[in-house]
């Protein structure tokens, strides 16, 4: 059985139940029903739940980058923040850098080989985890989302902007940040954009709701908000949000892929959609060449 042969309430299952809207009784009770009905709990649980060994595109030992893992002050939020720290090793030169933000679970593999695939790219990488006052990512997903409720939210975007300040004055950045999160990280990045006008230079959100619409006016970093078409509950609130960014002048683009669920970029689930990941990831490398280089 493939992942087309599931139905389409499994996936939305998974994606309230990782966002919190029912528990893990309730989602595992409805994922029985579908088991009654003839389909295999161990094809549907492959099918949802996270396997990072399928997430690896680039070596954390690959000879072309160096990956560390460096603090940061966080005075407005838990005081230090931690991330990991991807560094491409050909060139001396200054080069851009890129803040990514994980999902709402921590600093999982999957977001850790989406800073090293930057830093591939040419790009400084620096991927925060906001599960560091708690002791990190704790090695698995359910975990991590239950470790990430306990946090203070005011306090982790806090944590972000620090992260953002931190890794915007890298010894090697050109001074230009760009910003690509998915998920919780599609919102800080939009968060980001809004709190504070000159933090971030472009931002990527993929699939992420936006900042309070009292913050909006602020945005002034150019945006391309990537979307799936079968993900209900972020595309309910793109109309509005769209309709700000065209009223405060914001440079930006939406792109809506066809038959892509919430998480598509995540090459980790069975929510993924490669064709539609790759292209996605393609526009983003290309946006964020044309906005965070220096003539």
């Amino acid at each position: 059985m493939t992942n087309n042969n599931i139905p389409e309430e499994a996936f939305d299952w998974y994606d309230e139940y990782a966002h919190g809207g029912i528990d893990r009784r309730t989602f595992i009770k409805k994922l029985s029903g579908l088991v009654a009905l003839g389909y295999s709990m161990s094809v549907l649980s492959s099918a949802l739940l996270p396997n990072y060994a399928l997430a690896e595109q680039v070596s954390f030992n690959d000879p072309d980058i160096t990956a560390s893992y460096e603090t940061f002050p966080s005075p407005l939020g838990h005081k230090e923040g931690k991330g990991y720290l991807v560094v491409p090793n050909e060139t001396t030169k200054q080069m851009p850098v890129v803040l990514v933000v994980h999902e709402n679970r921590g600093l999982n593999p999957y977001i850790k080989d989406v800073a090293r695939r930057l830093a591939k790219a040419g790009f400084i990488a620096f991927a925060p985890d906001a599960l560091f006052p708690l002791g990190g990512y704790p090695g698995n997903d359910d975990e991590g989302r239950a470790m990430q409720k306990t946090l203070d939210r005011g306090k982790v975007q806090n944590d972000f902007v620090a992260a953002a300040n931190f890794i915007k004055s890298h010894q090697r950045s050109n001074g230009k940040l760009g910003c690509v999160g998915f998920c919780f990280g599609g919102y800080i990045v939009n968060y980001l954009a809004a709190v504070e006008s000159d933090l971030i230079d472009a931002g990527v959100p993929f699939y992420g709701t936006p900042a309070s619409k009292e913050l909006r006016q602020n945005i002034r970093a150019p945006l391309m908000v990537q979307l799936g078409e079968l993900d209900k509950r972020v595309n309910a609130t793109w109309p509005e949000y769209e309709e700000d960014l065209i009223s405060h002048n914001v440079d930006y683009v939406m792109h809506m892929y066809e038959g892509a669920k919430h998480g598509f970029h995540n090459d980790s689930t069975g929510r993924y959609d490669q064709k539609n990941a790759e292209l996605a990831w393609s526009r983003s490398l290309e946006f964020f060449r044309l906005k965070l280089t220096v003539t």
